[in-house]
Formats: C-alpha cells, structure tokens, sequence
C-alpha cells in the first residue's frame, strides 16, 4: 500500500505529528459584529442574524418570512458593494470578467466582505438555500442590474412565490398592505408606484425602498434573466496555526505603521488610502438601517477591507509536506486572501508585476527556493534566499501555497527564519469589543484542512478518470501526512445550458476504499424551477456538497461527478478536514476606550471565556490567536 511513497514521507507521517492550532475560533458579545465564531457555519450564521433581526424588529425568525428577512438583515450590515480581486480560477491569469468573479459564500463574507451586485447575490444563493431549502433563491437580471429572488411559502405566500431581496440596493418592498414581499414579476410592472418611498410607507415595516439611494429604484423596471444554482459554499473558513505561527486582524487598513497598504480589489483611492471602499453601505453603521428615513449618506471610507496577518517562525518540525537530506517543503493555506500592495496607484494595479508585502521571508538562510500554488505540481523558482526576499507576485489572489527550501531541515533550523504573509480579509467578519465590558468566548474543533482547488490548476491533477470540460470525471484527495479525513468538502461548475431541464440529475459520489464502494454526497440533484419566470437564463450552475467522517480512518477520497444529461463539468475543487494535535493558542486583544490604550491576553486550552474590562468609546485595533 506504501508502493507510491518516498521514504522521506514516510519518515514524515511516523516521525512528525502536526501539531497545530486547528479551527480557531473568537466571538464576543458585541451585538452587531460578535467574530467568526458566531457565523462560521450556516447553522451559526442563521442564529446570529435571527438574533440581531428580533433584537431590532421584535419578531422572530421563525416563517420563511421573518427568515430571509433576518438574513438580508444581517447581508446588509455585513458585505458592501465593491469590486475584489479576482482568483485565476480557469488557469487563465487573472482577469477582471464575470467568469472569474468569486461565487464562493465563504470566501465572499470572510476573505472580501465586497462584491459586485451579480457577485453578492451568486454568493448569497448558497446561504440561503441552506435556510430554506434548495433552488429556493436566484439571481435576477433586471435593469443595469444583477438583484435576487428568494421564494417563500406559508401564511400570505401560501404554496409559495418569489420575492424581491435586493442586498446590493438594500431593498424589499411590501405589497400595498404590507402583508408580504412582492417579486420582480409584479414589481416591474408597477414599478413607478411600489419604488417610490412615499407609496404608504408605513407598509414597509421599517425598510426603506432604496435605502443606500433614492435613484436606485430605477433598476426595477424589467426583470430580464434567471441564475439558478448561481453560488455554492465551498470550504469552511478554517484556520489553523503551526507551532510558533500567530495571526492577528487588523481592523483597519495600515497595518502596524498605518502606511502600508495590502489588499486585493479595486483601488478608488479615497481619502489618500489605497484599496477598496464603499461609501454607501449599513456596514458599521447597522443600528441605523431599520427605521431609516432618509438612507445612507455619502460617507468616504464608511467601510474598508482589512487585514489577516499570518507571521510563522517555523522550527522545520512541523508543518512540513516533504522533507528529505537536500530539501524540506511548508504549507500554507488561508480563508483570506493574499493581497499586494501593488507597484502603482492604478485601479487594477493588484494585477499588474512588482505586488509587495504579501509574502516576505526574512533570515539567514543561503539556499535556493521555490514558490508553488498547486500544491507542488509546478513550481516558480525563486532564486537564492536572502533575507527580506518577496515572493508576492507568485503568491497574490491565492489562498494557498507551498514553500521548497533546498536545504535540509538541520541547517534551516539554525538559520532564523521568519515567514509573513498578508492576507484581505472582511473586519466585518472580526471580533469587536463593546462599551462596559466585553464577553469573550474560543473554541478550537482541533481541524486542519488541505485544499485542492478552487483554482482548476490546483485541482486537476487529482484527477484520475474522466477529464473537465466532460460530462464525467473522479478526482482522488489525500490529506497531507496520511492523517485521517474527518470532513470533506466539494463543489463544481457545470456548463448546464439555457434553460436548465429540471430532468437533469446531477450526482456526486465519494470513495473510501479506492473506488471498491461508492457512497452519495449529492443524490439526484436538480435545478428545480418555481413560480413566475423570465425568458432568459444563465447557462451555468454551481454544487457542493459536504460530509462529516469522524469515524473514519482513511487518508484519501476519490470523488466522482457526473449527471444524466451530458453537462460538462468546468471545475472542480475539494477539501479535507483532518485532526491535528496542537492546542494551547495565545489570544490578545488590543484596543483603545476612553482611559487610554490596552492590551489584554489569554492563554487558552481548546475553549476558554472571559471578561474584558472595557469602558467608553471603544475602538478594536487589532485580534491575535498565536500558537507559542
């Protein structure tokens, strides 16, 4: 069963237990921005908007009513309108086309926290049919616009019909009594009247038509296209920490100096600071979204990006993929994304040579190294080491990446080395303090992750039968050092055509015996088709599908694809959770009140809470989880 192996991995899997931090979690009881471990899962993620949505309003989300509404709510104070980065998804480049643009739900909330209209409702499908159920939402082509439907049933929608739930526009509208949402099929036809914020406003239970501007309802005039399938939910946003490895959020652009700038979007360059923005937006400003009269002002800089900041001095012990007398090759994988600061103030400059500060090595090694971004298949050259060496260009709008010293482990070991890497990341997303005291809650579920895609350079030589591009293909993924796959997560673009045929079954299958007995992750899948309709549609669709394997012992998958109607499969991706044995993590809160500057620290076991003593005008600088 060892046929394929090195001795040096070998060596590796017996020798070498990983020992990392996995899955890092921090909320506090701030009540609009409590951190990730309050939405890292959609079973998370649904309670803390229902929350907010009672807290606010006074009723439960408890109706497919009350529930899409708590999560364009909760959509509304926490992703703004802007254009990110793009991933090189199709081993194209990057490019800034639709085809590239990140229709991932996690990535979208915790990596960019910003979309284009099409962007953000593509992502926003995968939330919400999670919440009520498949194909229960779609993107919708109207006007100069990409808005949403999401179909909804019981009480005034009886068997169920769609209805608007535009989070780029901040809109729903109510039917002239205010008993339920209307959709675009009605909407657009009596659009002059229900656009108007002065139609019986008291109707609108508090939402303002419009709310980030007044001119937006022009946008409603036709609905034109359909996007069934438009998002899926790829990979958890998982972290894990390696031994003497810290990341610390910062919750605003600047970093340590408050000059240096890493991002991966559009660069408006407002106010003299590089990177995105978005004036218009309920983000960090949410307690003024329900009720609002007048909608958001034009304010520069209302919400930004920030920063995730890895910093790693590794002992050549752990963390390792390979290792042998001549050479030993790290990992690195990442929820955020890896930013540059560009070599110009352009607004595309991210794409353009010369990126800086998204990886820097600094130490005395005197080797030769190389940079991977598919797990090892190919590699970039990097030349000699020298301390200071920036890698950024080979790494930038990648979540992942592998790191190939020729040297042996004994002799870097000596060498002090130190690894940065910066990421964008959504502060949205961060844990923030509050005014008069602050609970804080960690969790670690003990987890690391391999990723294999969602890059199609990262994916495809897993492939083993069938090929992209076809109506079939099967994949085989192996964790790292042979630990044991307790989650899998996949997903897969399908050129599905137009119209979709609801008679079309799309299966995903896995394997934990190489391929001896095949088990469904995804049984009879279909693009199921409701209610009233446009005339046109889009001809892709997006799938995932995820497992949770605690019992299982087995360290490869094969995965395989495939559907009734000859679709073709365009990507493909897939990523494995496995235990790992670190646990004790550093946590430290840095911020400033109205007695000054403070920093507190925990040191904590796989779950710990607290109190931090806060006082007035609280101002979150920065979180740090560090694994000593």
């Amino acid at each position: 069963m060892f046929g394929r192996l090195s001795l040096s991995f070998l060596f590796l899997t017996q020798a070498w237990i990983h020992a990392a931090v996995g899955d890092p979690q921090i909320a506090t009881d701030h009540p609009w921005y409590p951190g990730e471990l309050a939405m890292s899962s959609f079973e998370r993620l649904a309670a803390t908007a229902a929350e907010q949505y009672e807290r606010t309003t006074g009723h439960k989300a408890d109706t497919d009513h009350h529930k899409a509404l708590a999560a364009w709510f909760f959509r509304n104070t926490h992703y703004a309108h802007g254009e990110e980065g793009k991933e090189n998804l199709s081993d194209k480049g990057f490019t800034n086309d639709s085809q590239h643009s990140t229709r991932d739900y996690w990535t979208g909330l915790f990596a960019h926290g910003f979309g284009l209209c099409g962007t953000t409702h593509a992502q926003w499908t995968a939330e919400l049919d999670a919440l009520l159920g498949p194909c229960r939402s779609r993107v919708t082509g109207t006007h100069g616009h990409n808005s949403l439907e999401v179909f909804l049933t019981g009480g005034p929608y009886d068997e169920g019909r769609w209805a608007l739930l535009d989070h780029d526009l901040s809109t729903v509208i109510y039917d002239a009594m205010g008993t339920s949402l209307l959709g675009l099929d009605v909407i657009s036809q009596h659009h002059e009247r229900f656009t108007r914020r002065d139609y019986h406003s008291e109707r609108q239970k508090g939402w303002l038509v419009c709310g980030l501007h007044k001119d937006d309802r022009g946008s409603y005039v036709s609905y034109q296209s359909a996007e069934y399938r438009a998002g899926y939910a790829g990979t958890p946003p998982l972290v894990q920490l390696r031994r003497g490895e810290s990341l610390r959020h910062w919750f605003e652009p600047g970093l340590d100096d408050g000059k240096t700038f890493v991002f991966w979007g559009r660069n408006p360059m407002i106010k003299g600071i590089p990177g995105p923005e978005r004036s218009r937006t309920w983000v960090n400003q949410p307690e003024k979204m329900h009720g609002s009269q007048n909608g958001t002002p034009h304010i520069d800089g209302q919400a930004r990006y920030s920063n995730a900041v890895y910093h790693w001095r590794p002992d050549f012990a752990d963390g390792i993929v390979s290792s042998d007398e001549k050479h030993v090759t790290l990992e690195f994988f990442t929820p955020y994304i890896i930013g540059a600061t560009p070599s110009d103030d352009s607004e595309w400059g991210i794409y353009k040579p010369g990126g800086k500060n998204g990886l820097v090595l600094r130490g005395r090694a005197t080797c030769a190294l190389a940079v991977s971004t598919d797990g090892g298949t190919s590699w970039h050259e990097a030349g000699t080491f020298r301390d200071g060496i920036d890698l950024t260009d080979q790494v930038k709008g990648h979540r992942q990446y592998h790191l190939r010293f020729d040297a042996p482990a004994a002799q870097l070991q000596k060498a002090n080395i130190d690894i940065t890497t910066v990421c964008q990341a959504n502060a949205a997303t961060f844990p923030r303090l509050k005014e008069n005291g602050t609970r804080i809650r960690y969790e670690a579920s003990g987890r690391g992750i391999v990723s294999y895609g969602p890059n199609k350079q990262q994916a495809a030589p897993r492939i083993i039968d069938g090929a992209l591009d076809s109506p079939k293909v099967t994949l085989e993924f192996a964790t790292p050092r042979g630990e044991s796959i307790q989650a899998l997560h996949v997903a897969t673009q399908i050129a599905s055509s137009n119209p979709p045929s609801p008679d079309i079954a799309y299966h995903i299958d896995y394997s934990l015996d190489g391929g001896q007995k095949w088990s469904p992750l995804l049984k009879d899948g279909r693009i199921e088709r409701r209610g009233a309709e446009p005339k046109d549609f889009w001809s892709q669709s997006m799938w995932s599908a995820a497992l949770n394997l605690p019992e299982n012992t087995a360290s490869n998958v094969r995965v395989r694809f495939h559907n009734t109607g000859g679709k073709r499969y365009l990507r493909a991706e897939g990523h494995l959770l496995y235990p790992v044995s670190g646990t004790a993590s550093k946590v430290t809160f840095a911020w400033t009140d109205s007695t000054g500057e403070h920093q507190q620290t925990k040191l904590l076991d796989h779950r710990g809470s607290w109190e931090i003593p806060t006082h007035q005008q609280v101002k979150t600088r920065w979180v740090e989880i560090a694994h000593p």
